[in-house]
């Protein structure tokens, strides 16, 4: 009797430090049974046309259109240019023009893809995911497509204050109520990972803010609809104030939710869109007022004839992803992108990036 008593004590003992070590700890302990540790790496990108890779062409099949999904997920997105270790599988769920509700776990009915959470979620248990990307919220109130095109309209009324006008004291306010949105959607992520045994700890959630595509720097022959039809104000308020702004938005909400953080805002200095070489396009990591004329003659596509305009091109995308598998590598939680003197970029320390 006292043996079997002392046996229940011990096996109480036991269970007690058990549950206390999943209380204070944030690591698994071997053999739960929702442990993803010998499953296949992978990293995960997830958010909207920064990530997906568009503008950067030769977009996966089923992401061109057809049947209505126009996430231009592209070979020469970002996730494909991290070096990773032999073995690792690389997964974009980010798509074009996507909101922070796609992202999340409740996107308005009717998306071709649904949620990129869901998506997630079933993916952490056939994978053990090391990092999970996430760059969302210009297309939320932020709207930047809308921006762009009210500044192509400042441009042709020439409009005495431009687009900057208005914006200056409307940006902060869009900012505001962006920033909540961003923030559910990212804590939908952190859940979709806690629902397949994850910890915080056990993977690296990042979150990546926007760079400017477009800056003062433009060359006046393309000034137009050649390339950028922009008032030199404007594309000064766009680079300088409007994209920083939105940086330092996006940080607040990766510090809610325990994310790392990635500043672009300064990554396209001196390459963006029309100030390369005029004929083609070279230095520039941006592209120009794009127009897919076929499309554009198809009532089915006409909508998105112009969908690749200002974003990163092959590469740009090439010297963002390398700017990510650096950061990536290292343990830093905030840096920014910065030129590193070799015509590519360099995650620096948040804390050493001067302004």
């Amino acid at each position: 009797m006292r043996a079997h008593s002392w046996r229940s004590l011990v096996v109480m003992a036991v269970s007690a430090v058990l549950a206390l070590a999943l209380l204070v700890s944030d690591q698994y302990l071997p053999g739960l049974p929702l442990q993803p540790k010998q499953l296949p790496s992978a990293v995960v990108t997830m958010g909207d046309s920064t990530l997906s890779g568009e503008g950067g062409g030769d977009y996966v099949a089923g992401t061109n259109g057809e049947r209505g999904n126009w996430c231009h997920r592209s070979s020469n997105a970002p996730v494909n240019q991290l070096r990773l270790p032999p073995g690792v599988t690389r997964i974009n769920l980010a798509c074009s023009g996507a909101g922070a509700d796609v992202v999340g776990a409740d996107p308005v009915p009717g998306h071709p893809e649904g949620s990129q959470s869901a998506q997630l979620a079933e993916l952490a248990k056939r994978f053990r995911i090391t990092d999970v990307v996430v760059q969302v919220g210009a297309n939320d109130d932020i709207g930047f497509t809308d921006v762009v095109n009210q500044c192509v309209e400042a441009w042709v009324r020439r409009a005495a204050d431009g687009c900057a006008g208005p914006l200056r004291t409307e940006w902060p306010k869009r900012i505001e109520r962006m920033k909540p949105k961003v923030r559910d959607a990212l804590e939908d992520v952190r859940a979709a990972m806690d629902s397949a045994g994850y910890t915080p700890s056990s993977y690296s959630l990042v979150v990546q803010s926007y760079a400017s595509p477009v800056g003062p720097g433009v060359r006046p022959e393309l000034q137009n609809l050649s390339g950028c039809p922009f008032l030199t104000g404007d594309l000064q308020w766009i680079r300088d104030t409007g994209v920083p702004q939105l940086a330092s938005g996006l940080h607040e909400v990766a510090r809610q939710v325990g994310a790392r953080f990635l500043d672009l805002s300064r990554a396209g200095v001196g390459h963006e869109a029309c100030t390369g070489d005029p004929k083609t396009g070279d230095g520039e990591w941006f592209t120009r007022l794009s127009v897919d004329w076929p499309s554009l003659q198809d009532e089915r596509r006409a909508a998105h004839a112009m969908q690749e305009s200002y974003h990163a091109n092959a590469t740009g995308h090439r010297q963002l992803g390398r700017c990510l598998s650096d950061f990536l590598a290292g343990t830093e939680r905030a840096a920014v992108c910065l030129p590193d003197g070799r015509g590519g970029l360099r995650p620096v320390p948040e804390h050493l990036a001067t302004p």
